[in-house]
């Protein structure tokens, strides 16, 4: 028996002790669904509080409220169409992923309140910092993730084109939510509309895979 037999069945057990992915997959899908769900709380408080107005009175005032609720419910819910493309093919799990997941996890969780935040107080640029910074942490997190899924092949099995691909639309999508707040406070009444720079994602990664001599793949 050679010395690389000893060292590839030691690999091998050390794989086998890793624990199955699909736990964490379950639990991940709990918290998103409790986060947005979160989300329409205090519009409930909203409506159980007008006791005495109407239902146009209602919407004509609660109506920033309401697009920031919808903003963030199609945010979490692409974040984890995002997730879970990026967990399709992940079989095993280890310390350092498990952990970048809780990171992500806590990111959803706070985007409720986050969200709470923008209809609560009056408008500023730290209510835009605690907004949009708190999005581009949660991409940040997703691509550091992808970024442990490449250095990691042993827990999955993607191919490695599809996730340098994600991480470069992830790259992408975070640099976007950074410029997005540096022109919200350089220009206070873009307001959220800044948001829209995030249409630019797919034809900047277009580019870049053409620029690379790449035809871009399914989205990832």
């Amino acid at each position: 028996m050679t010395d690389a037999e000893p060292r590839a069945t030691e690999e091998s057990n050390a794989n086998d002790e890793l624990p199955s992915a699909e736990r964490l997959k379950a639990f991940t899908d709990a918290v998103v669904a409790i986060a947005m769900t979160l989300l329409i709380l205090p519009l409930m408080d909203s409506v159980t509080d007008a006791d005495e107005t109407s239902t146009a009175a209602w919407l004509a005032q609660e109506w920033p409220s309401l697009l920031t609720f919808m903003l963030s419910f199609v945010l979490i819910a692409n974040f984890w169409l995002t997730h879970h493309r990026m967990f399709a093919r992940v079989e095993r799990v280890d310390k350092g992923l498990l952990w970048l997941t809780i990171l992500w996890m806590f990111t959803i969780v706070w985007l409720p309140v986050a969200t709470a935040i923008t209809s609560t107080f009056d408008a500023d640029p730290i209510e835009k910092l605690v907004y949009v910074g708190s999005l581009a942490l949660t991409s940040l997190v997703l691509t550091l993730t992808r970024i442990y899924l490449i250095r990691h092949p042993k827990l999955h099995h993607e191919k490695p084109q599809l996730l340098s691909e994600g991480l470069v639309v992830g790259i992408i999508i975070t640099s976007l939510f950074a410029l997005s707040l540096l022109v919200m406070l350089a220009i206070p009444s873009l307001n959220y509309w800044a948001l829209f720079l995030l249409f630019l994602t797919w034809p900047l990664h277009s580019a870049i895979m053409r620029a690379r001599g790449r035809v871009p793949g399914p989205r990832a």
